[in-house]
Formats: C-alpha cells, sequence, structure tokens
C-alpha cells in the first residue's frame, strides 16, 4: 500500500463511521421512565408538560407512553395489565412479548423522584434530532439549490424551523386537542382577572379604547388606517409608547420572563427614521412641540425637560427597525430575532403600503399586498403577538361629503379587510373644518364656521370599523396636534357609540 492509500485508508474509516452513525438516543432512559410510570402513574405528571410521545426514540416507547397517559387522564390506573390490552399481542422485543417487556419494565423501575430527570434527557435528544433533521435539510437544499429557492428564503426558512423549535421544542404544526384549547382561554380569563384594568389584552394606555377592545389580544392582526394628517402614526406611536413604558415583567418556573403589565415592542418605522419617531415620543411625553425640538427653540427649563425624559425612556423597551421597502420575509425574520434575543410582546409596522413582497414576475400591486397581509396574520400567529400594521386610506374618501372612511376606502382593500382581525380608522374632523375656514373674517359664515370648529377642536374619532372579538362603534379621543398625543377625553359629555 502506498502512502497516499495508507493516509486515505483511515479517513475512509472516519467517513463510513459518520455515514453510520445512529441518531442521539437513550433507550436505557426510555425504559427507565416508562417503568417509573406503569409502578407510580404521578411519575406521568411529572413530565407530561413538556415530554409527548413523539419525543421518545423507540416506535414502541412511543406506543408506550401515549397508551399510559391516556389511561392516566382517564382517571384510571396504568400498570402491565391495563397497558398491555392495547397492544398487539403478536408483537415481540427481541425474544419477549410486549407482556414480558412491560412487566419487566415494571420490575426494573426507578424510583419516582428521578422521573424528571429521564424525562428530561431523553426530550434534550429530541431536540438533537430535530435539530439534525434541519441541519440535513439546509445541507440538501445548499447542494441541490432549487431554482425557486434563493439562499436569502433558504436562511429565512431555516430560522424559522430553528426559532419554533426554540420556542415550543417542535417544528411541525398539528391538531391541538380541544382540552387543550379550553385550558388556555381558562388561563387568558385569569390572566385578565389579575392584570391592571382587568383586560383580556395588552393595554393600549388609552382607557376608552382599551374599554371598547378588552386591549390588543394575542396573535390579532389590527389594522389602522386613515388619509395622511389624521395622526395614524402618532396614534401608533402613542400606543407603543404606552405599552413600552408600562412593561413590568414576571419571572416564569423556568426563568424566563413574561409580561405581566405592558410589554416589550417592536416598531417598523419604514416612513420615518428612528431619529424623528424618538422626537415625536419625547414631544409627546415632555409637552415641548416637536417642530420647537427640531429647530432648537426651545428654554432652558425645556431641555432639562428633554434631558429627564430622554433618560428615563433610555430603559424603556421600545425597539426600531427603519429599514425601508422591508419585505415580509425580513421583517418575520427580524421579529423572531428579536422574540429570542429580547422578548416580544406587540409589533407595530408603520406602513404596509411601503412593505415588499417577493414580487413574482407579473405580480400585481393587489396580489403583493394580499401576501403582505397574509403573512402579518400567519407571523401573529406563530409568534403569538398583537401585530398593529398601518395603512393607506384611498383618496375616494376625500371626494364625499361625509369624510368618514369606510371599510371599502382601505387601499388593495379586499386582503387587507378579510386579514385583519381588528379594523380601525383615524378620523379628524378638525382637519377638514379648518379647511374650509372662510377668508374674510367678516363674511357671514366665519362665525358659524367659528362654532363648528370649536366644537371639534383637540377631538378626534377612533372609528372601529371591524371587529372579531367586540363590538364596532366609534371611540372620542382628545388630540394634541403639537404634541402629537391621543389621550382619554376628560369632558364626561362624550360618549362611546355602537353601530
Amino acid at each position: 500500500m502506498n502512502d497516499a492509500a495508507r493516509k486515505l485508508a483511515p479517513l475512509a474509516k472516519d467517513q463510513a463511521d459518520q455515514h453510520y452513525r445512529e441518531a442521539p438516543n437513550n433507550l436505557e432512559a426510555e425504559q427507565a421512565l416508562l417503568g417509573a410510570i406503569l409502578v407510580n402513574n404521578d411519575a406521568f405528571y411529572r413530565v407530561s408538560d413538556f415530554l409527548k410521545p413523539v419525543h421518545l426514540y423507540e416506535p414502541l416507547h412511543r406506543k408506550i407512553f401515549e397508551i399510559a397517559g391516556e389511561i392516566i387522564r382517564m382517571g384510571k390506573t396504568a400498570n402491565p395489565v391495563t397497558v398491555k390490552t392495547f397492544l398487539k399481542a403478536d408483537e415481540k422485543v427481541g425474544d419477549l412479548t410486549v407482556a414480558q417487556y412491560l412487566a419487566r419494565l415494571a420490575a426494573e423501575a426507578v424510583s419516582i423522584i428521578n422521573a424528571e430527570d429521564y424525562g428530561r434527557a431523553i426530550y434534550d435528544l429530541a431536540l438533537r434530532r430535530s435539530l439534525i433533521t434541519i441541519g440535513e435539510d439546509m445541507v440538501n437544499i445548499a447542494y441541490d439549490a432549487p431554482l425557486d429557492m434563493p439562499p436569502q428564503s433558504q436562511i429565512e426558512d431555516a430560522e424559522r424551523r430553528l426559532f419554533e423549535l426554540a420556542e415550543t421544542g417542535r417544528y411541525d404544526g398539528g391538531f391541538q386537542s380541544f382540552n387543550d384549547a379550553v385550558a388556555l382561554a381558562i388561563d387568558m380569563a385569569g390572566q385578565a382577572f389579575e392584570r391592571d384594568g382587568h383586560l383580556s389584552g395588552i393595554s393600549t394606555g388609552i382607557h376608552s379604547l382599551d374599554g371598547k377592545m378588552g386591549g390588543l389580544q394575542r396573535s390579532d392582526l389590527i389594522i389602522l388606517a386613515g388619509r395622511p394628517g389624521m395622526g395614524k402614526t402618532s396614534l401608533a406611536t402613542n400606543i407603543a409608547y404606552n405599552i413600552a413604558a408600562a412593561y413590568e415583567p414576571e419571572v416564569q418556573p423556568d426563568g424566563s420572563f413574561k409580561a405581566k403589565n405592558g410589554g416589550v415592542v417592536g416598531f417598523y418605522s419604514l416612513e420615518m427614521s428612528s431619529e424623528q419617531l424618538a422626537t415625536r415620543i419625547i414631544s409627546e411625553q415632555t409637552e415641548v412641540s416637536s417642530s420647537k425640538i427640531r429647530r432648537g427653540d426651545i428654554s432652558e427649563a425645556d431641555f432639562e425637560k428633554l434631558v429627564a425624559c430622554s433618560q428615563m425612556m433610555q430603559k424603556v423597551p421600545l425597539y426600531i427597525d427603519q429599514t425601508g421597502g422591508i419585505s415580509i420575509a425580513q421583517l418575520a425574520a427580524r421579529a423572531r430575532r428579536l422574540k429570542r434575543q429580547r422578548g416580544l410582546d406587540v409589533l407595530v409596522v408603520d406602513y404596509v403600503q411601503l412593505m415588499t413582497g417577493s414580487k413574482k414576475s407579473g405580480e400585481n400591486r393587489v396580489q403583493e399586498i394580499t401576501e403582505i397581509t397574509t403573512g402579518l396574520k400567519a407571523l401573529g400567529k406563530e409568534l403569538n403577538v398583537p401585530i398593529i400594521a398601518l395603512s393607506q386610506l384611498s383618496r375616494a374618501v376625500e371626494s364625499r361629503e361625509d369624510k368618514r372612511p369606510q371599510l371599502s376606502d382601505l387601499r388593495e382593500s379586499g386582503s387587507i379587510e378579510q386579514d385583519a382581525d381588528v379594523v380601525l380608522f383615524v378620523f379628524r374632523e378638525e382637519y377638514y373644518v379648518k379647511n374650509m375656514e372662510p377668508r374674510d373674517e367678516f363674511d357671514p359664515k366665519y362665525e358659524e364656521w367659528k362654532m363648528q370648529m370649536d366644537k371639534v377642536k383637540g377631538t378626534a374619532d377612533v372609528i372601529i370599523a371591524k371587529q372579531r372579538h367586540g363590538p364596532t362603534g366609534t371611540v372620542k379621543l382628545a388630540f394634541q396636534s403639537e404634541f402629537t398625543r391621543f389621550s382619554d377625553l376628560a369632558d364626561p359629555s362624550f360618549t362611546q357609540y355602537e353601530h
């Protein structure tokens, strides 16, 4: 054998060993856990919240774990005798029958104290197997390089699968039993009872709006629309800051944090820079006009207020991404990353029409908007957070006598209206009345105009045009244009009214 062959021989052996590597598993741990469950059914409850049948490596063990779980949940006793009736009698495990194998598992059972440790070991190995599957898929797709999957979309797909694996311990969907869904609904009611204001969702910080909507509900797509100048960005900014400022974390049993009140907010500002957005928030909080802040036309007292406010704002968990023309796939990838690294409770997108779809050849704008809204709705469900997406309205509003927006005014409206769980319109009559001011103040109509202006000045309507789990109607708010701030009306004579 020559030198080259001698060097290649161990390499070939290594490659052969790698080729036949067995997926990570621990059959002894599985046997020990099943034995503990068959001897003492309480062991099942030590692991049932995180361990599912699919996490076990050996198919027979999966079957035993699943059957034992069903028997125990029915309030009956799971032991070798009761479990064997649900398994094929002629199935063999080596030289043993299934009945003998079950008896052996029970006879060699470990104590219940170790059950959770074995469960965790099995679960971790299952995660490693899932990681291997994702890794193998990545390698195979990268080698084959399908035409319809450029590297960027492969990265996004891998990121999505890894995120799901990290979040839930599994990367496939599937049906959920109605029992689990009922338990989640009861948990939500319990959390609402304990939360400030008794809201089922996250408080917007505007009480009259919360009263109508019950807060922002998780996984909802909330479309906030209005014509330019109506203040839709201001309202979204107000809500985002209110939520972030109210953030109150609560430590979970596993050491992670969950928002007790308020939340961590991700804000995609496709129209304004982060500095412009920050100026608006500072203006709103300090009551110093944003135009004065930009011009530097402020007193020393105002400047001190700004500095104090900026120090307070540095602690607020509000994260801004100012990438213009971001695609839905990029937005989703960045949102997943934010959730993993910092946590995420609410996502704001300003605004939908500035986003891009995948731009398949020949695709028109309506199809692109459909792809974006469908993607946002899916992302909200995946991350389990409410998404507030701002949207433009068509010019049809301006040509009507009554300028109040309707669902049909949504630009490229079909999909936006369909995918949204809530549609809110911001409408400020003051904006239109102001433009109708007679040029001559001695004009007989001037007094009439002034009365109308006084009536609508400093107010705004938030029209709830669609809401899947609540009433539609209108909420009257106060609006201070110089500070771009929406708030509850102090005057109780303004009431909310429903359609």
